[in-house]
């Protein structure tokens, strides 16, 4: 292991970056990255107890980079000028061994981060690219000037580690090791940006101090300017407003606030976060919505409601984030910087987002993730977590309130199904409900009758559908969506929602939609899952594809959602002829047809008790069936790698939905037009607004149809951005994005 013996190329000192171009002006000091980097990243460390560990992670990220090998292929790859370049000399290695060199056992977590701060956190031992490989590996002499300060004491943990360490929690450590990569790569990436694109960097928004304060001014103004009714809705949801403000105050950690659905959730949840965030000195809002719903209309009305904040500040304080635009591939710098950091003070994402993140392994994914320490996370229909994977979704939640400063919110329709009881040891500890009664709001604010009615083919339901005006059906394919909605014709009043159309497209058609509902005119809507949750829309008739108890209770909830009609709204169950659901929808599936068999009120709370020990509290050999929890181990025998801790093979394992597809940008209609025109013109680091705008103009289609178009409708913009081409040929203003024949299957919402 050698890491002296080099000696400085000029007086001026070794560099860190280049932007094409020999003169003096144009490199990046070395010294002044590591500096720079390192007090950043101790500032967000610091949110979890680990200043110290943040600051040696950043002042040690880039050592190689003072080797003679690094500084000859800088001023090589300067000369060839602009392009492609060839890969350089390794100059992460040289960093983790001096970290294990200065402490031999906890080195080992700062050289995970360290020596994955470009390609990604590697396993600790494996047959291919692993930490011990590399700590063992040669690596070209370093400058000793660079060493910085050394840990000569040892590192401390942070109690919350120090209590992993010593129950041998090697979950608890991998999560601690994946925060402080985190701090290392976003600071990296900014401090990069700061010189790489220093026009990029400076549109980056610098929120002022009482941003939360504004904001809850904001949200109260905008809440009271709607004048609630006598009617007992509109009563029980300013109740349910009150308690959440009276919760507020109450200490950090977990939380539920069990709500039927349409009875005020959505603001009232975000009215406690804000609070709670302000009373607690918390940074920010991160909004997580089901993996199979729509976000469009939460980031609508949030948008509306801090509409007057953003304004003043001239940035919005709304982030929407729900895909990753670019295709995988080789990371670049200019990829890295592009990738999402949740910089702002209310983020609205999906569940798969959230969780994938979470469990995953490279810097694109993991940037942002230190950002959710110190911040109220809601978790809207939590429930909806697949069973394969609910222990270590479960084990994330705890870690975040134990040692991470965040609170978390479990919002739900039904009843917390995620909390701890004698059959159910992995739930969630000392979780504290916000609404008082939640039995008795329940029953309150019960506005419709369930049905099942039994197998369905299509033409029956097409005609029964046509026997309303104004009739809602929801099933679980995207396909079987199509199918429902050709029967039913293209008449005036007929409408298709799916996740085949770009969000801004159904944006639009709810708009269109609601506004036929409130005229009483005819209006008969097909549509999957995604409007189960964040959708605000009323019908008085509404047909459900067989799914979970908790997606027939959202169904549910979209029917005399305001409780105007007297005799309550009508909802009717039914089994299609040749489902074909994706493995978790058979679960569901299978769960809730043996409670539609037992009992006669569907959404009693004994029935979805029942629902949920089918679902989650009886299967307890698959809580963890992709033995995640088993990938991190600690070692307390071999000192000299104490720490087994595989992230590569974990962020492969752990996928919330097994498909979930590539992304494809839509040039549709003139916005979208423009925005792939600057996506075009602004070269491979396009604005952080035009990238978080072209989300509204995306859509996630299959692998292999995605490979299928590449180059034949799906052109690669600078290499990385999939736009495609023929818009008149493969988006169909009806039902969105057609590329296959015959039409998507098996990808779901």
């Amino acid at each position: 292991m050698k890491t002296e013996g080099a000696k400085s190329l000029s007086s001026s000192g070794p560099f860190a970056h280049t932007r094409d171009d020999t003169a003096q002006h144009e490199w990046h000091r070395l010294s002044t990255h590591l500096a720079k980097v390192a007090k950043m990243a101790a500032g967000y460390a610091s949110r979890f107890g680990a200043r110290d560990w943040g600051r040696l992670a950043g002042l040690w990220h880039d050592l190689g980079k003072s080797s003679d090998e690094f500084q000859a292929y800088l001023r090589a790859s300067s000369a060839q000028g602009k392009g492609s370049r060839p890969k350089g000399p390794d100059h992460k290695t040289a960093g983790a061994q001096h970290a294990v060199s200065q402490d031999t056992v906890l080195g080992h977590l700062l050289a995970y981060a360290i020596n994955g701060h470009h390609g990604g956190l590697p396993d600790g031992r494996s047959d291919g690219t692993c930490l011990e490989s590399s700590l063992a590996k040669e690596v070209p002499p370093w400058q000793s000037d660079f060493k910085a300060t050394p840990a000569t004491r040892g590192l401390t943990p942070p109690a919350h580690l120090g209590e992993a360490l010593g129950q041998r929690d090697g979950f608890g450590t991998a999560f601690f090791t994946r925060m402080l990569f985190s701090c290392l790569v976003d600071a990296d990436f900014l401090d990069t940006e700061r010189f790489k694109d220093a026009r990029r960097a400076d549109s980056r928004p610098d929120w002022p101090a009482d941003i939360l304060p504004r904001m809850e001014a904001a949200l109260t103004d905008y809440v009271g300017a709607f004048s609630p009714s006598q009617a007992l809705v509109d009563r029980e949801r300013c109740l349910v407003r009150e308690a959440c403000l009276s919760a507020a105050t109450e200490e950090p950690g977990l939380f539920s606030l069990t709500v039927p659905t349409g009875g005020g959730k959505t603001l009232s949840s975000l009215a406690f976060a804000i609070r709670h965030a302000i009373t607690h000195g918390l940074d920010r809002v991160i909004y997580v919505v089901p993996f199979t719903s729509i976000i469009e209309q939460n980031v609508d009305v949030f948008r509306k409601a801090m509409s007057s904040v953003s304004k003043t500040l001239g940035s919005d304080v709304v982030l929407e984030h729900h895909s990753n635009l670019a295709s995988p591939g080789n990371e670049t710098v200019s990829s890295r910087l592009a990738t999402e950091n949740w910089d702002a003070p209310l983020i609205v994402t999906t569940s798969v987002q959230f969780y994938e993140s979470l469990f995953h392994n490279k810097t694109s994914r993991c940037r942002k993730l230190h950002r959710i320490a110190g911040s109220v996370v809601i978790l809207d229909e939590v429930q909806t977590l697949p069973v394969h994977l609910l222990h270590p979704c479960l084990r994330a939640l705890h870690e975040l309130t134990r040692g991470y400063g965040s609170s978390v919110v479990l919002c739900t329709a039904t009843q917390p199904a995620l909390l701890h009881r004698g059959d159910f040891q992995i739930g969630l500890k000392g979780v504290r409900e916000i609404i008082p009664d939640p039995t008795r709001l329940s029953t309150n604010l019960k506005r419709v009758h369930v049905k099942d009615i039994g197998p369905q083919e299509n033409g029956e339901l097409v005609a029964r559908m046509r026997e309303a005006e104004q009739v809602l059906c929801i099933v679980s394919t995207r396909h079987h969506a199509k199918e429902i909605f050709d029967g039913l014709g293209p008449e005036e009043g007929h409408y298709h929602l799916s996740a085949l159309m770009v969000p801004e497209h159904r944006s639009e058609v709810l708009r269109e939609l609601r506004a036929r509902l409130d005229r009483n005119d005819r209006c008969r809507v097909v549509t999957t899952q995604l409007i189960e949750a964040g959708v605000d829309i009323d019908f008085p008739v509404v047909y459900r594809a067989l799914a979970g108890l908790d997606s027939i209770a959202q169904a549910a909830g979209r029917c005399n959602r305001n409780g105007r009609l007297q005799e309550g709204g009508r909802t009717f169950v039914f089994q299609s002829p040749n489902p074909r659901p994706e493995r978790f929808l058979k679960d569901t599936q299978s769960a809730a047809r043996q409670v539609l068999a037992l009992h006669d009120d569907v959404l009693s709370l004994k029935a979805i008790e029942h629902y949920f020990k089918l679902y989650y509290w009886d299967q307890s050999s698959r809580w963890d069936e992709k033995r995640i929890l088993d990938r991190f181990h600690l070692d307390g025998h071999n000192m000299d790698f104490p720490f087994l801790l595989d992230f590569a093979t974990c962020a492969r394992d752990f996928q919330l939905i097994e498909e979930t597809g590539r992304a494809v940008i839509v040039p549709w209609k003139s916005e979208g037009e423009r925005l792939c025109e600057s996506l075009r013109a602004t070269g491979p680091l396009p604005p952080r607004d035009v990238l978080q705008r072209l989300q509204r103009f995306s859509v996630q289609v299959p692998l292999r149809t995605w490979e299928k178009h590449l180059g034949r409708g799906i052109e690669l913009v600078h290499d990385r951005y999939p736009v495609l081409t023929s818009t008149e040929v493969h988006y169909v203003d009806s039902t969105g994005l057609n590329l296959d024949d015959p039409p998507i299957r098996s990808l779901v919402i």
